[in-house]
């Protein structure tokens, strides 16, 4: 299985001997998986199907679906789409008058609007029933075909975002054993610092209990140990490589992964002493927070 993306779009012509038809599908991304279905009068039988067929193929992703018929080689008759006709003339009847010098709207410009004239279709007028399941099998057939091809762009453009979010976690990688590395996490640099820092204190309260000493050098050593932070992000970044091998649908995984990333990275620069330490962290964040919106996209 391939990494997805949600966002793609497809169309596919069909015909025969008395209509054309036109399935077209727009993918953008969503939490679930939702479609939404614009059929001529007559067809609303083909929802069902069409939600079928795109539950075979997508798992993700808000998809807008149209289908288009038209009479081959007769013109197709107009209607009016009365209700929005009348939201625009109760709208022009509302501001008439506010706007002086304006001229009031016409009835052949409201007509102009889009949505305002529908094409009447009667694709099936004057056919027999053999003739209309033929044409619905049709139908379904080409709608199998623009679904495929919907699906095929998805794991297109996924291959890609694939390839950009392999990049960033190599890059996460990279900048998690550069942090390791830093000269401020070496157990020399760790110790003469805390000496340092107790001799602070014990100029500033000679009289504070040893206890109570061991008790600060601890947190001290728990402030500064971020070894732990690293260790899971690195882990997070192993788990990230393999749902990217396995494919499917491991949008809402990767998602919860970036959040984990980021949280690690936070405190990983809460814990930084240490300018270089602090400078990685941010460029950790940076790199995570575009890792999380390429994650945005996938199914």
């Amino acid at each position: 299985m391939t990494v997805a993306s949600m966002t793609g779009y497809a169309r596919a012509e069909g015909r025969d001997a008395q209509t054309a038809w036109v399935w077209e599908a727009k993918s953008v991304n969503g939490r679930g998986l939702e479609l939404r279905c614009r059929l001529p009068s007559g067809h609303d039988a083909l929802e069902v199907a069409a939600r079928d067929a795109a539950a075979k193929r997508l798992k993700r992703g808000n998809i807008q679906l149209s289908l288009t018929i038209s009479r081959v080689g007769e013109q197709s008759l107009l209607q009016v789409n009365t209700p929005l006709l009348g939201q625009l003339l109760s709208m022009c009847k509302e501001w008439e008058g506010r706007f002086p010098g304006v001229a009031p709207a016409r009835l052949d410009g409201l007509l102009a609007i889009r949505g305002v004239l529908e094409p009447v279709v009667d694709a099936e007028a004057g056919d027999t029933d053999a003739d209309r399941q033929q044409r619905e099998a049709a139908l379904r057939t080409t709608l199998d075909s623009m679904l495929d091809q919907l699906a095929a762009m998805r794991r297109d453009e996924g291959a890609r975002i694939g390839a950009v979010l392999s990049a960033q976690l190599d890059e996460i990688a990279t900048l998690a054993a550069k942090a390791g590395a830093c000269a401020a996490l070496r157990p020399d640099a760790i110790r003469d610092r805390f000496r340092a820092q107790l001799a602070s204190v014990l100029e500033a309260a000679p009289s504070l209990a040893e206890d109570r000493l061991a008790q600060e050098v601890a947190l001290l050593v728990l402030k500064a140990d971020v070894r732990e932070e690293l260790d899971r992000l690195n882990a997070h970044v192993a788990a990230a490589r393999e749902l990217i091998g396995q494919g499917g649908a491991i949008g809402r995984k990767l998602d919860f992964l970036a959040q984990e990333f980021n949280r690690e990275a936070n405190t990983l620069c809460s814990k930084s002493s240490d300018v270089e330490l602090t400078r990685v962290g941010l460029d950790l964040k940076a790199v995570i927070d575009q890792f999380k919106e390429q994650v945005q996209n996938i199914e």
